[in-house]
């Protein structure tokens, strides 16, 4: 007689986070965060609610981790260069590049809504902003830190900069406008910002 297999119940379980991960997001950019359940996210990934519930609090844990996932599968898809900033040894040049793919990211539907619901989330769930800052923004943010470091260090940052601030007047302006949606989030418009950040209002020459 041969032996039975015992089940892997390793791969099963990455096979229902991954189909609730899939659900969550599907259901969000589908008929919104308000009307997103456990219950709808369990049914839509063939599991029972209670195994969401043995792995998250709610439904915005569950959207979190999900989004998450995306984002680092999104990063490894990238390569080794997609965890940093371009860095060609022109900043203006390469802070373009950056806010012109930040701005072909925040126009996809299967980052915008997640993205709004978890943002909508942070502000009543102060835990939860918490958390969607520490664990995706922050690490984000660092990166323009780092990338405007070397651009002091190569002198095209004037010292004594406090780069935290700095890296607000590329992103803060995208934020604004993606959040507001009364205005389009152009290439053209990153440009400008760019522009508007590192060469200043005075007028030139």
């Amino acid at each position: 007689m041969s032996a039975t297999k015992a089940p892997d119940s390793s791969r099963r379980s990455e096979r229902s986070r991954r189909a609730i991960y899939d659900a969550a997001l599907a259901l969000v950019g589908e008929i919104g965060y308000a009307k997103t359940t456990i219950e709808g996210i369990a049914a839509r990934a063939g599991v029972g609610k209670q195994t969401i519930y043995r792995w998250w609090p709610s439904k915005g844990a569950v959207l979190l981790e999900a989004f998450l996932d995306m984002a680092e599968q999104a990063a490894e898809a990238a390569g080794p260069d997609g965890y940093v900033l371009p860095d060609t040894g022109d900043l203006e040049a390469d802070l373009r590049v950056v806010l012109r793919a930040t701005v072909d990211e925040m126009n996809t539907p299967v980052y915008d809504a997640p993205a709004r619901a978890l943002a909508a989330e942070g502000v009543v769930n102060a835990d939860a902003g918490a958390q969607f800052v520490e664990r995706l923004l922050e690490p984000q943010l660092q990166l323009y830190v780092t990338r405007l470091r070397a651009g002091q260090e190569a002198g095209q940052v004037r010292a004594g900069i406090d780069l935290r601030i700095a890296l607000e007047l590329f992103t803060g302006p995208l934020a604004h406008r993606w959040l507001l949606r009364t205005l389009p989030l152009t290439h053209e418009y990153a440009d400008k910002v760019v522009d508007y950040a590192v060469n200043g209002l005075a007028p030139r020459g």
